[in-house]
């Protein structure tokens, strides 16, 4: 084990030329950033889990019972053995011929098969009251991490000069508020990525745990080889649209439509600037360019430059979707609810239809189609959210 950990932390990949693990071991004069630190993040991560939980109970809850968020989820679907045995056995979105098959063998109308089973799938989604209180959860955090990442950075020369994440490299000593900072942030996305298989289904899933897993190998890697001063650039950046986005998110909820339409645009703007503006120009461009010229070439670099690089291809797609999202909020003169709310709606004209068989009707899904959400980074025409 000691010789696949040796090999694994060579530190002709991890470091610069002329500099070793020796140089970053604590003495009684500075501290520096030791691998064992992170295992700090584990326990915290289950404490932030365990708050998160408390916080939603006690405090999120009454302030969306108290702004009359609805309580209740989707309307049930009325039982049905044959249409029960077909979703739960064979395919929860049954396909034209299927459709036609049931309704000759039920004596339904293919819409009323149709909308059987997208109740039947929305039996199976949150209410609104529970995404409210996860939103409320993550915008608290992310304000919180976000102003104290801030208030850290406004008192730091790197904040102002990229060049300064490099002067002094690798003797640049762990400061407290830094070494808070970089362990509450990985404990924080450690939790995400456990909670997320219990959390509300996105349709983006998979592409949410890519960006968890990028971003928590980043933290771990850039903290033990003591690249955190642009780890906290990165961080802090990345939080700044995630508070507007919790925030529009928890407006729509509560049905406050215009101050929704008004905090989405908001994120658009903030999105788009940090991630495909600032993002590059800043981050990438320090990371690419001024910690070449400074450290000189080692493999590692190239590690965190692919990674980094991984982040700005999600936040291009991310921007994509943010971007065909507004302009259907332009054309249309409002802003579209929740794309990952992943409830498929019908309207009340629909409810009304009557019963008779008509084995010839168009099928619709009525919500099941459109545009991917994102981390609840777009809202779209269709119904279908997060970080």
């Amino acid at each position: 084990m000691a010789g696949i950990l040796a090999w694994f932390w060579n530190e002709r990949f991890w470091l610069p030329h002329n500099v070793t693990w020796a140089d970053l071991q604590s003495t009684e004069e500075a501290a520096f950033p030791q691998a064992e630190d992170l295992y700090l993040a584990f326990p915290l991560a289950f404490c932030i889990f365990m708050i998160r939980l408390l916080f939603e109970r006690f405090i999120a809850k009454p302030c969306a019972l108290g702004l009359k968020v609805q309580a209740n989820g989707p309307q049930k679907a009325q039982p049905n053995a044959i249409l029960e045995k077909v979703f739960t056995a064979i395919t929860k979105h049954p396909d034209e011929k299927r459709l036609e098959g049931l309704s000759k063998q039920l004596d339904w109308d293919v819409r009323s098969i149709q909308r059987w089973f997208r109740q039947r799938r929305n039996q199976e989604k949150p209410s609104t009251l529970t995404k409210f209180c996860e939103s409320m959860w993550r915008f608290t955090f992310y304000l919180y991490i976000f102003t104290y990442g801030v208030r850290f950075l406004k008192k730091t020369p790197w904040l102002w000069n990229t060049r300064q994440c490099w002067n002094g490299y690798p003797y640049q000593p762990l400061m407290p508020d830094l070494h808070y900072y970089y362990i509450v942030e990985l404990s924080f996305y450690w939790s995400l990525m456990f909670s997320q298989f219990i959390d509300i289904k996105r349709k983006d899933f998979g592409i949410m745990f890519t960006h968890h897993i990028v971003t928590v190998t980043l933290i771990t890697f850039s903290y033990v080889t003591n690249l955190t001063r642009v780890g906290t650039l990165t961080l802090c950046l990345h939080d700044a649209a995630d508070v507007v986005l919790e925030a529009a998110k928890m407006a729509n909820y509560c049905k406050c439509q215009k101050l929704s339409d008004l905090l989405f645009l908001t994120f658009a703007i903030v999105f788009i600037v940090s991630r495909l503006g600032v993002y590059p120009l800043w981050i990438l461009n320090t990371t690419l360019f001024e910690m070449y010229e400074a450290l000189g070439n080692f493999p590692a670099l190239w590690v965190f430059n692919v990674l980094l690089v991984i982040l700005q291809i999600l936040h291009c797609f991310w921007s994509y979707l943010i971007v065909k999202a507004a302009y259907k909020a332009i054309s249309k003169g409002k802003v579209a609810k929740d794309d990952r709310s992943d409830i498929e709606s019908s309207s009340d004209e629909e409810e009304t239809v009557p019963r008779s068989k008509t084995p010839h009707s168009t099928i619709t899904t009525n919500g099941t189609g459109g545009a991917n959400g994102t981390n609840g980074y777009l809202t779209g025409g269709t119904c279908s959210e997060e970080h």
